[in-house]
């Protein structure tokens, strides 16, 4: 029994450290191109989806403090924002399992916490600017009533909530093609 549950931590363990690379990757991916959403947390929802809240939170922290300390000084600032995106997804798949019907109001209810908290950040933090493509967005509507902060929680609602979108649909696609044997090892 003992044995059995050590190979399960292995097992997590390895599965959060592949998340991190694929956050590494999306990451990546979307400051080289400059793209206005991140892809940074693709990892994490699949950890979240598969293992639970407390596995969720895990891949997005570690995989911000690296870029962070590397190629990325803002993604440290944004640690609690992966760690609120981890724990939430994972209490929503504990709920409810999204069906693709499902992944457009999941990514809603995702993508609220974790944008309340980063539009915060980006505002007082940041005034605006980060190293995504948004902060272009931001940097014209807080011309508008909405200020700063105001115009900080728009763009980074409408990033966030397409980015989480692409984030449930990719997951989604990569749990189908999971082999029935390594869905019953979770």
């Amino acid at each position: 029994m003992n044995r059995e549950r050590e190979k399960t931590s292995a097992y997590k363990i390895c599965m959060v450290a592949v998340a991190i690379c694929i956050n590494l990757i999306g990451g990546q991916l979307a400051l080289l191109l400059k793209l206005p959403i991140y892809l940074d947390s693709i990892g994490t929802v699949l950890i979240a989806s598969i293992l639970g809240p407390f596995y969720g939170m895990l891949p997005n922290l570690l995989s911000g403090l690296i870029m962070g300390m590397t190629v990325d000084v803002y993604s440290l600032y944004y640690a609690p924002v992966g760690i609120i995106l981890g724990f939430v997804t994972g209490l929503v798949y504990k709920k409810c399992h999204p069906k693709k019907g499902w992944i457009l109001l999941a990514a809603i209810i995702i993508t609220i916490p974790s944008t309340i908290v980063s539009s915060c950040i980006t505002a007082f933090l940041f005034g605006g600017i980060t190293s995504s493509g948004s902060s272009i967005l931001v940097q014209i509507l807080a011309k508008t009533p909405l200020g700063m902060v105001g115009s900080c929680f728009v763009v980074q609602f409408i990033t966030d909530y397409i980015d989480r979108v692409i984030c449930l649909f990719v997951v989604a696609a990569m749990t189908k093609v999971l082999s029935k044997r390594m869905k019953e090892s979770f």
